[in-house]
């Protein structure tokens, strides 16, 4: 055990938000009390330690969770039975959800699932997580627990499993891509530990066992880490990556995707990242839909970009960019100019690329101002023809470079209901 360590961490954990007021603290004012004890656990702690942002808190606790659910309800809390056969309750304060879990051990496991015993024993607890950075603990007091040295792994920004990694990743395949997703966001950036890639290449073939949801959860994760790609040439290498998506990664794409959205500070997209690495045809996008069961937006997204990506550079001008957005919609249109830049053989400092990225935020399309009433009132009757003279209004108006003046969308108008009449 090692308590602090670290530098200055229980100092530095003690001084954090959730441990000084809030939700977290009148949660563990109920439960670190009258011979029970509890302690956050997990990413929260991890993340605090390295001054990373901190979106969920856990807390293990070894009261029981019938004990949990009596003392949340006795101080006025809301208790959700969410897992409570695996010892988790999820308690609501104030708005705020927060999972507390019994300490417990695993008496059989297989797979995903696992038969656990409810214990009192924290380090047990500890060394039945995957990887030694996320079984640290913290005290009220700011006080870190760390069983399994992960206080170290975390200094030196190494990912490895507890115990044999073979036998983790045996509990569940998951943690084959957890630990690229993990050491993509948390890694230096090079080679992963060397055990845990060996025993990722040894149990590869369990990742055929995984629901599609879940590889789509740790995928989109890993993507958007910041060393995504040198842990996807690993990947790649080991023969990771075809087996997830099932199809070529284009690397250099990537990479290029990450520049650009860089070079306009855009945050880190998945979905576009996923393009970048795995489309460029619409067939690409279908087989992505099946593998990672991506939702319907996904797929569009992705099929837009495949059909776009090489219609689209800075040689269609500003006004053939605002038509390309009225058409397609700024997220479609960002989407094809940035993967059109990705995949171009300019560099990511190029002005008329970046002026084209970003054209989407910095003009709004207008709605078309022109009516059915506009044309009916001109003589078109309702019907094909109707459609028809709206239709070539439409195409003039944008080709004109949308005009609000009356006296243009009148002239639009009479000349789109002369030509349907003719």
């Amino acid at each position: 055990m090692t308590a602090g360590g670290f530098g200055a961490t229980a100092r530095s954990l003690g001084k954090i938000a959730w441990l000084n007021g809030g939700a977290v603290v009148r949660l563990l004012d109920v439960l670190d009390r009258d011979g029970e004890e509890a302690r956050v656990v997990g990413g929260a702690v991890r993340n605090a330690l390295i001054d990373m942002p901190v979106h969920e808190i856990d807390v293990a606790t070894t009261a029981v969770p019938e004990e949990v659910v009596r003392r949340v309800k006795a101080a006025g809390f809301k208790a959700v039975p969410t897992g409570i056969e695996h010892g988790t309750v999820t308690v609501v304060i104030d708005g705020h959800p927060l999972e507390v879990t019994t300490l417990r051990r695993d008496v059989e496991t297989y797979g995903r699932h696992a038969k656990v015993a409810f214990g009192r024993d924290w380090p047990a607890d500890a060394e039945r997580r995957d990887f030694t950075i996320n079984a640290l603990s913290v005290t009220r007091d700011g006080t870190v627990y760390d069983y399994t040295g992960g206080l170290d792994d975390l200094a030196a920004r190494r990912v490895r499993f507890i115990g044999d990694p073979g036998k983790r990743i045996a509990e569940d395949y998951l943690r084959i891509l957890r630990f690229f997703r993990f050491h993509a966001t948390y890694g230096p950036g090079g080679a992963p530990d060397a055990d845990g890639l060996a025993a990722c290449i040894a149990g590869r073939d369990g990742l055929a066992q995984l629901s599609r949801e879940r590889l789509r959860m740790e995928t989109m994760k890993l993507l958007v880490g910041p060393h995504a790609l040198p842990t996807l040439i690993v990947m790649s290498d080991a023969g990771l990556s075809m087996r997830i998506l099932g199809g070529v990664n284009y690397l250099g794409a990537f990479e290029n995707m990450a520049k650009v959205e860089a070079a306009v500070g855009f945050h880190p997209d998945p979905v576009r990242r996923l393009g970048a690495l795995a489309v460029t045809v619409p067939e690409d996008a279908e087989r992505l839909f099946v593998r990672l069961r991506l939702t319907k937006h996904e797929l569009a997204r992705l099929a837009s970009m495949a059909e776009g990506w090489r219609r689209i550079s800075p040689a269609v001008g500003e006004a053939g960019g605002r038509a390309l957005i009225y058409r397609l919609g700024p997220e479609a249109f960002t989407d094809h100019a940035l993967l059109g830049w990705a995949r171009s053989s300019e560099t990511a400092h190029d002005k008329d690329w970046h002026g084209l990225a970003t054209l989407a935020q910095r003009w709004n399309a207008p709605a078309f101002p022109l009516k059915a009433a506009d044309f009916i009132k001109r003589g078109i009757a309702k019907g094909p023809a109707l459609g028809d003279a709206m239709r070539a209004a439409e195409s003039a108006w944008i080709a004109q470079g949308f005009p609000a003046e009356t006296e243009a969308l009148a002239r639009i108008a009479d000349t789109a209901a002369i030509g349907s009449a003719l």
